[in-house]
């Protein structure tokens, strides 16, 4: 799933919506001051489509990175917060989804109540952590302590969800998961360049500094900060790396609760399912199980005194930003800063525009969906998609490495997408969530809580194929291999990415592309190992199976030919299923546009015939700054290249751009042995 890929979709929408026309028209999707035509196309296509743009945007100080799509989610956020502060008004009638995200909004803006607060909503959960008399209760502690356990990675010891079997996709199964980790991947503690060293440092004052604002004496919350370095380095060493968990078979362990119990004996699992509210398990998930027997080896190894200030830390870490200033300050002095570059702490109301967001999405997109989303967007982007999928079925039925066989199943998964666009149809229920106005480290806990058991509220039952995994408002899209469907959240689909008043080129360029793009993911290195069903199996023959993964090495191989930053490279297997979607999703797309124009006298514009424009607005949907420090984070946690290498890296795979920009070989924009897959 791409963020700035995905919102590329939002143009298709537009394109025959009046109540977005004059918003939409008055930002082109080709804009030609954003170009620098001193550049050659053929040497740099991104710099030549973007220079005018990158110079006239300098990062905003509270921005890591800015770019169109950066700029949409700043004015998407202003929206919500129209929404956000009629809702927090006391003396109008709400009805039950607005007033909770109201009353939400209300308590986190109120910073005198949670600046004199300090850090005593933190107190209950640090007398809990001081009051454990031994290991053999980490599992009641951490099943019920103020944050549950993450769904997605960090948090205390490990994750702990649901998810959908991989063998069997119509049931929903338990899971856990490597976490633990307070720096964002594995590989900032194992890794032993100069950066990554002095990031530890940084990360380890950090953490000092954190237990001398709960009053910890200097010496003091050094010697425990290197406690916490200590054990987190060696959970580090049992996790699996980012291109590992790339390949789907080896993420897929399912054992028994006794199996588990025999991996990891020193946890009492029973306890801590049951506290979970997740009840007897007869099977679940394992996805590391690597991880676990490190788990195992180091509680049994570390001392319990240490053991309390790795929790002491972690409770500290997962509050810090619903404390006092002091926390939010110095949690945004490493995490904001240090690791992203970032100058200024963003206003309040945004994080607390945010915060609602993200734990009370679909109540806030119910209103964001009423004011800002029409029924005729949702039928224009929807008829967009087809004829993408439309161009999807033409290359797969007159692809020449692949044989008959195997063309007719990735026909039939082709048919089996389901498109979701805006919305879902039926709206979460959040009536049994406690919003208490005034309380706003409460609402986030129990907010926490409601999210964590609604997902282990799944647990035995069938799938719900209708459910999204993003909230409306949110600038965003996905395909979901297991569910295989492709979501286009309303947040996405407005404008200015798509403008009725433009030629049909450039919006083919931008949303196009973005529609082809996450398409293409259901035949990526992983997307392709799943079913029509989404189950995990090989519906490949072997020679087409090898086929594909020679053609998807030779985008593993230019793209790991790039440079990020410094002496950094791409690592082309983390990137493999975004690169192959921007190249595929491209070409679908160019031949959506060709397909749509047949017949079509099309003149130039601004000087630039119509297959320029194309490809122009293609790499101007990635006008991008980005601070140093956000490139060195992104190249090791992200798996999409720098935005620079998605356009120049599509471009010059492609024959089509060549000719348009009459481009001669040996010309950077034009490589040799050239990739193509879908």
């Amino acid at each position: 799933m791409n963020r700035k890929l995905s919102a590329l979709i939002l143009m298709v929408l537009l394109a025959s919506l009046p109540s977005f026309a004059q918003h939409a028209a008055s930002e082109p999707v080709l804009d030609v001051s954003a170009m620098d035509k001193t550049i050659d196309p053929c040497v740099d296509f991104y710099t030549y489509s973007c220079g005018g743009w990158m110079k006239k945007n300098p990062i905003p100080p509270d921005q890591a990175s800015w770019s169109t799509y950066g700029k949409l989610e700043d004015e998407n956020r202003a929206q919500l917060r129209t929404i956000l502060e009629e809702s927090a008004k006391t003396d109008t009638h709400r009805d039950a989804a607005l007033q909770k995200i109201g009353d939400y909004y209300a308590s986190c803006m109120d910073e005198p109540a949670i600046e004199k607060l300090g850090a005593k909503g933190l107190q209950t959960e640090l007398a809990r952590i001081a009051a454990l008399k031994s290991k053999q209760e980490f599992a009641d502690y951490v099943a019920t302590t103020q944050y549950p356990p993450s769904l997605y990675g960090g948090g205390m010891l490990f994750t702990f969800r649901s998810t959908q079997d991989f063998k069997d996709s119509t049931q929903v199964i338990a899971e856990i998961d490597q976490g633990g980790l307070g720096l964002p991947d594995r590989d900032y503690y194992l890794k032993d360049d100069v950066k990554s060293q002095e990031l530890r440092k940084a990360y380890v004052a950090h953490v000092a500094k954190m237990f001398e604002l709960l009053g910890d004496k200097p010496a003091d919350a050094s010697t425990e900060a290197s406690t916490v370095m200590r054990i987190e380095i060696a959970l580090a060493k049992g996790q699996m790396t980012r291109v590992e968990r790339r390949d789907p078979p080896k993420l897929y362990h399912k054992m028994s609760a006794e199996e588990l119990e025999n991996l990891v004996p020193v946890f009492g699992w029973n306890v801590y399912f049951t506290k979970t509210g997740a009840g007897s398990l007869n099977s679940l998930n394992v996805v590391t199980p690597e991880y676990f027997r490190t788990l195992n080896d180091e509680i049994s190894k570390e001392s319990l005194a240490d053991w309390k200030t790795y929790l002491r830390w972690h409770a500290t870490h997962e509050a810090a930003n619903d404390l006092s200033s002091a926390f939010v300050n110095e949690n945004f002095s490493f995490y904001g800063k240090t690791l992203r570059g970032r100058q200024e702490l963003p206003p309040r109301w945004k994080r607390c525009t945010n915060d609602v967001d993200g734990d009370l999405g679909e109540a806030l997109g119910q209103a964001y969906v009423a004011r800002y989303f029409s029924p005729e967007a949702k039928h224009d982007a929807l008829k967009m998609v087809k004829e993408i999928e439309a161009s999807m079925q033409a290359e797969i039925q007159t692809l020449p490495w692949m044989q008959e066989a195997t063309k007719q199943q990735a026909l039939v998964k082709l048919h089996a997408i389901a498109n979701k666009i805006g919305y879902p149809d039926k709206w979460r229920d959040y009536s049994s969530l406690q919003i208490v106005r005034g309380d706003h480290i409460g609402n986030s806990e129990r907010a926490s809580w409601f999210e964590f058991h609604r997902w282990l509220a799944k647990i035995g039952k069938p799938v719900d194929r209708n459910e999204w995994d993003m909230t409306p408002p949110t600038i965003n899209a996905y395909y979901d291999s297991q569910k295989n469907d492709i979501n286009f959240p309303a947040g996405i689909l407005q404008p200015p990415l798509f403008s009725p008043l433009s030629d049909a080129a450039p919006n083919y360029g931008d949303t196009g592309a973005t529609m082809g793009h996450e398409l293409t993911h259901a035949f990526d290195d992983e997307g392709s190992q799943f079913d029509a069903q989404g189950n995990l199996r090989n519906w490949w023959t072997d020679a087409d199976r090898k086929e594909f993964e020679q053609r998807a090495q030779c985008v593993v191989d230019q793209y790991s030919g790039y440079t990020i930053i410094d002496d950094i490279k791409i690592t082309g297997k983390l990137t493999n299923g975004e690169d192959l979607a921007d190249l595929g999703g491209t070409l679908l797309a160019y031949l959506a546009w060709k397909q749509d124009t047949e017949g079509q006298k099309l003149e130039p514009i601004d000087g630039l015939v119509p297959e320029q424009r194309f490809f122009i607005a293609y790499a101007q949907s990635w006008c991008t700054n980005e601070r140093d420090e956000n490139k060195r984070l992104r190249a090791t946690v992200d798996p999409h290249s720098p935005d620079k290498y998605r356009a120049n890296g599509v471009v010059s795979n492609m024959p089509e751009f060549r000719t348009a920009f009459h481009c001669q070989p040996g010309q950077p924009m034009v490589r040799q042995n050239s990739c193509k897959v879908w």
